[in-house]
């Protein structure tokens, strides 16, 4: 009886991952073996030519050339999506930390400013980042007035607008899952490691660290996994120029019509994910052990 009512309780979870995630994957798994067709769409005879586009493509005769543009694109798209991870880390921390620490009254306000992001539509928020970041934008036009500059900085269209528009976006994400853990913190800790002449950075190693830890861990795994299949910061922020994985799954499906590659692209940035969730599952125990 009381595992009918588990089985009962957990099938619409596993219908909704079903339809919504596996049954999506087998299908991109499927066309990634296809071949493409030069109008869109897949064709029927399987091949592997998806898989060796990622470091080959075919010459006039072809013949495969090595050409690693592709692999670039992904290091680049990696790269990009853990500074985001530890940039938000280090700016959600402390911001966390700073909630927690104020009144009941306090705390609603700055959640509600926490989460007031989410209200508007994420394309209208990083457009609004190409208005403050161009020539004639409000920190170049603000920087002139100033007289520190005669000539407009380059603040657009390069991997650090890339990485500005991405920590905007998903900095929220670390924020809420690092306060709900430190928010159940018992201040008494705090006072106790005081009390036994801790100071505030040996307090905040040997105290709130360890018990932030977790929130910390899932914060990573909301921004990382985002961050790196992210297409709309690299697409307006970088102008095209820095292409990351996101846009170049996007632009497969679309101006290029090789709908097996993007498909490949697609199960490779899931894999990506998977084997850092799968890494962080393997080292759990490793981490709560330790002191």
């Amino acid at each position: 009886m009381r595992r009918g009512s588990t089985i009962l309780l957990i099938s619409p979870a596993v219908l909704v991952i079903g339809i919504f995630m596996l049954i999506p994957m087998l299908i991109a798994l499927a066309y990634s073996f296809m071949t493409a067709s030069p109008y869109g769409g897949v064709l029927p005879p399987p091949t592997l030519d998806a898989y060796i586009q990622f470091l080959y493509q075919r010459d006039f005769d072809d013949s495969l050339v090595f050409a690693p543009d592709y692999i670039f694109i992904i290091l680049r798209s990696l790269y990009l999506a853990v500074a985001t991870t530890a940039i938000c880390l280090a700016l959600g921390l402390p911001v966390a930390w700073y909630i927690v620490c104020q009144s009941e009254a306090r705390r609603r306000l700055l959640l509600f400013f926490i989460t007031l992001p989410f209200w508007i539509n994420t394309l209208i928020r990083t457009y609004c980042w190409i208005l403050i970041l161009r020539d004639e934008g409000l920190v170049n036009n603000g920087l002139r007035w100033l007289g520190i500059t005669d000539q407009p900085l380059p603040l657009l269209y390069n991997d650090g607008a890339i990485l500005l528009g991405l920590v905007y976006t998903f900095l929220p994400f670390m924020v809420l899952p690092i306060y709900s853990t430190l928010e159940r913190l018992d201040s008494r800790l705090i006072e106790a490691a005081h009390d036994l002449y801790a100071g505030r950075i040996a307090a905040f190693r040997l105290v709130v660290w360890p018990l932030a830890r977790p929130g910390a861990l899932a914060g990573a795994a909301l921004v990382f996994a985002p961050a790196l299949g992210s297409f709309l910061a690299p697409d307006l922020l970088g102008g095209g120029k820095k292409l990351l994985i996101g846009s170049l799954i996007q632009m497969q499906f679309t101006s290029s019509r090789n709908w097996p590659f993007g498909a490949a692209l697609s199960i490779a940035i899931t894999a990506v994910i998977l084997l850092v969730m799968m890494l962080r599952t393997w080292t759990a125990p490793a981490r709560e052990a330790r002191p």
